[in-house]
């Protein structure tokens, strides 16, 4: 069976399994002043956790400190801490090869700890716009989102961005789904959207959940936008030309940095490497 195929079944295995999946998150009304509110998600963090989507109480603060070893790097080259800041750095990428390697795991915590820093605001985007897990699991599948502001030029991408009721987290959920994604978010329209939104503040960094690498041209198109990509490799589950013919469709010359998730080995479970650079964690992700 090729790759194609295992990764085939596994996504109708996902699709089946997706209708009984919980929902932990709503838009609700939150009080800003005496006379105004906006709309804020609420999330239910410890359904979360029962998931398996942020780490349990007994791991919370082992897991908290391997995100942030894995995060200060992204942070100093997309802000130019001690160093140049990077081209579209604050772009960050998450992705994997094939669905089940816990991209979206990693997506979702990289992006909670990130929100604890005081001088950043975190928008996790939902970039896996045929399969937004993150969107449904958030409670926003009726609002619009990324791909209708790059079809709509009158929508402001802006007012698509929720805030969460963690601090500093926010949301930009899919939008409708199109046949045209790929077009979408590889358009002049797309980098002029972004673009806006990164010069609006310059505190801002995204976090994008993307599509598969090697079943999705969705990916390659996020792939030209990121300053920074993250691939998540599944432990004695990602094969070793799987994860090559996945890098070479990243752009040419692009150094990504590598998370090897689920590994059983209690001295090294979990690696980050950055611009070649190794440095040690140890987390498990079970999500797509």
């Amino acid at each position: 069976m090729s790759i194609v195929e295992r990764a085939l079944r596994r996504l109708q295995a996902d699709a089946s399994a997706s209708r009984t999946r919980r929902v932990f998150g709503k838009v609700v009304e939150a009080a800003t002043s005496q006379t105004a509110t906006e709309r804020v998600i609420s999330l239910d963090q410890d359904a979360l956790r029962a998931a398996g989507l942020l780490a349990p109480k007994h791991q919370e603060r082992e897991i908290a400190s391997q995100f942030r070893r894995i995060k200060r790097p992204l942070i100093a080259a997309a802000m130019g801490k001690g160093q140049e800041p990077l081209a579209d750095g604050r772009l960050v990428m998450v992705a994997s090869a094939l669905p089940g390697e816990g991209k979206t795991f990693t997506a979702i915590n990289l992006a909670f700890s990130m929100a604890m820093e005081k001088d950043l605001h975190v928008v996790l985007v939902d970039g896996d716009v045929a399969k937004p897990q993150i969107t449904r699991m958030f409670g926003v599948d009726a609002e619009r989102g990324l791909l209708d502001a790059v079809i709509d030029p009158a929508l402001e991408l802006e007012r698509l961005i929720l805030p969460t009721d963690v601090p500093n987290l926010f949301l930009l959920p899919s939008g409708t789904p199109s046949d045209r994604a790929t077009e979408l978010l590889a358009s002049e329209r797309m980098v002029e959207a972004l673009n806006s939104l990164l010069q609006r503040d310059e505190r801002r960094v995204f976090v994008f959940d993307s599509p598969p690498l090697l079943l999705s041209t969705e990916a390659h198109a996020l792939a030209d936008l990121a300053g920074q990509i993250v691939v998540v490799v599944r432990a004695e589950f990602t094969e070793h030309h799987t994860l090559l013919d996945a890098l070479n469709r990243l752009p040419e010359g692009f150094s990504p940095s590598l998370v090897l998730n689920q590994s059983t080995e209690k001295s090294r479970p979990y690696y980050y490497y950055g611009s070649g650079v190794p440095e040690r964690s140890g987390a498990n992700a079970n999500d797509s």
